[in-house]
């Protein structure tokens, strides 16, 4: 085969990356508008439509592909040489790890995920250590020159967000009282009068919020700075908080939240920049965090496949009561866990593989509020056999055995999620004290809440189905059961009529499949008085009927309800 049938090909995938990164850029630049208009139904419209834009490309691309050159891309070597020269085509491209994702989605889509291979595909990325430029500078910075009020001053000047402050010297005073009590302290006497604020370019939008994001730095210390930004439908913005803790910046690009609106030429840089701030994030997980959420599973598998290299645990079972979907493991040293959908479902459970894989999908393009774990999914996934605890092997082969085959020395699985590990609910409770039982079962009925007002009711609300992350926020992570609210019928459990009804074994009344009894939710505390008893402090509206109704109502007349990404006493009208 001549190279030139290589290079042909090497083409098409570039023109379709191109292609998908113009769209993903054009919508993205939307936000701006969106925010302008309040249209929050438009931002979710176009989260969704963004987040499926890349898998209708590459379809697209695989269809031309198939077209031009028949048979010849059904086999496995003839990527050998496409791969050779889409690496030489692309070497001089800004962005062209990312391109190296898109070419290996279109490999994988033709091969379903067969044949994973580095002389194929790009396992490994074809240039590691390069760090292509821009040749913009990202960020802006502002030096201090006469005095704090006049450096924020600046800030809040030079910002256009296409609306006017609501009261613009009110929210300047409001930065400088938190810069001097919460951030000032942090930074040396003699490293002060050095301050700089460094900012990017460009705006973070996502739901109803805009985000200044950048760093206050001097010459030997650093620190997030963060303005949300916020617009009151009423023609006018306001400063909501500063957001200057790594904790609490961690939260706002958490993997519980949906993906930013941010422009960029080179989001490379923009990763780059993020992970000053946030260190301990994996770059993929600040890929996913910007929308790049398919480059951001080829730098998981990546970075996985280091720590694989650098540790020498074995896979176990994940810690936590076995659920009757899923089987779960782990790998100690790293912060993941590894989801496997059972041949066999546990009674009472009637659903089908296919139903619990389109669960993940809706999750995957709605808005999580900061309450469900994102997830990857794989196909193929190859372990080394040697990593698997003997318990871990024996749970999958009796649970599993469809989803597993042995090749050698490695165990590959056919289908699998990834997810972000966290402590669950009810083994976090175990060890709880008093403060911290009141503050997770907060948590808890917040959680809910925020996921019932975006139109997701969790179904299956056991405590072992949520999550502790290291932040001490309750994410939920176990999907096979949740709906749109709207397809609920919350009713009131009838009053008996007679004894015999009033003392029968099991329901007398008719229950339909939508049917939902909030009277029973305190079932979901059996076994734990005492969680039971702040959740009836803190939450009782939960177990109302009307309650989940005023929520329906709310969905269906188009409300899309104020959901921070930071705790509300952040927030400058509560300070």
């Amino acid at each position: 085969m001549g190279t030139e049938l290589y290079h042909a090909v090497a083409e098409r995938i570039i023109a379709g990356f191109d292609r998908y990164f113009d769209e993903f850029q054009a919508i993205t630049a939307g936000a701006s508008e969106r925010f302008i208009t309040a249209n929050w139904q438009a931002v979710q419209s176009a989260s969704v439509k963004r987040i499926d834009l890349y898998k209708k490309v590459v379809v697209e691309v695989c269809s031309q592909l198939k077209e031009a050159f028949g048979e010849e891309i059904n086999e496995p070597d003839f990527w050998r040489g496409a791969r050779q020269s889409f690496a030489e085509s692309i070497k001089h491209y800004k962005n062209y790890k990312i391109a190296e994702s898109f070419f290996n989605s279109i490999y994988c889509d033709i091969f379903q995920h067969q044949a994973i291979n580095n002389d194929y595909m790009f396992v490994h990325s074809s240039d590691p250590d390069g760090t292509p430029v821009s040749g913009d500078e990202i960020y802006k910075r502002y030096t201090l020159k006469s005095s704090i009020t006049s450096l924020l001053g600046e800030i809040i000047n030079d910002s256009d967000f296409g609306l006017p402050f609501q009261d613009k010297e009110r929210d300047i005073r409001r930065i400088v009282r938190s810069v001097k009590h919460h951030l000032l302290p942090f930074f040396k006497d003699d490293d002060k009068s050095q301050i700089v604020v460094e900012l990017i370019r460009p705006i973070f939008y996502r739901n109803k919020a805009a985000y200044v994001v950048g760093r206050i730095v001097s010459e030997h210390r650093s620190a997030p700075f963060v303005l949300p930004i916020l617009n009151d439908e009423k023609g006018t913005i306001y400063v909501d908080a500063l957001i200057s803790n790594p904790d609490d910046v961690s939260i706002i690009f958490s993997f519980t939240r949906s993906y930013f609106m941010v422009e960029s030429k080179v989001p490379r840089e923009l990763v780059g920049f993020l992970h000053s701030l946030m260190p301990h994030k994996e770059k993929g997980e600040l890929f996913n965090s910007i929308g790049y959420c398919k480059h951001g599973k080829t730098e998981f598998y990546r970075s996985f496949l280091k720590h694989l290299e650098n540790s020498e645990d074995q896979f176990v079972i994940a810690p936590g009561i076995k659920g009757m979907v899923m089987s779960v493991f782990t790998l100690p040293s790293y912060p993941v866990v590894f989801k496997i959908i059972k041949d066999k479902f546990d009674p009472p459970k009637t659903m089908t593989r296919e139903d619990v894989r389109e669960k993940y999908r809706m999750v995957s393009r709605h808005d999580r509020v900061g309450r469900m774990a994102d997830t990857q999914e794989f196909a193929n996934f190859v372990f080394d056999h040697n990593r698997f605890s003997q318990e871990l092997l024996d749970e999958l082969e009796q649970v599993s055995p469809s989803m597993i085959r042995y090749d050698g020395d490695k165990i590959i699985i056919k289908h699998l999620y990834t997810e972000r590990r966290m402590t669950p609910l009810n083994l976090y409770l175990r060890g709880a004290t008093e403060e911290q039982i009141e503050a997770a079962m907060e948590e808890y009925g917040n959680a809910i809440k925020q996921l019932s007002a975006a139109n997701i009711f969790p179904g299956d609300m056991l405590l072992k189905n949520f999550g502790v992350t290291r932040h001490g926020r309750v994410v939920f992570y176990d999907y096979d059961e949740i709906c749109p609210l709207t397809k609920c019928n919350f009713r009131k459990i009838p009053e008996p009529r007679t004894e015999a009804e009033e003392y029968a074994s099991t329901p007398w009344y008719t229950i339909g499949p939508d049917d939902i009894f909030p009277e029973e939710f305190s079932l979901f505390f059996s076994g734990n008085p005492t969680a039971r008893k702040v959740f009836d402090k803190l939450h009782s509206d939960l177990y109302e009927v009307e309650y989940w109704k005023t929520l329906q109502r709310n969905i269906e007349s188009g409300i899309v309800e104020d959901v921070f990404p930071y705790r509300r006493r952040k927030r400058f009208e509560q300070q």
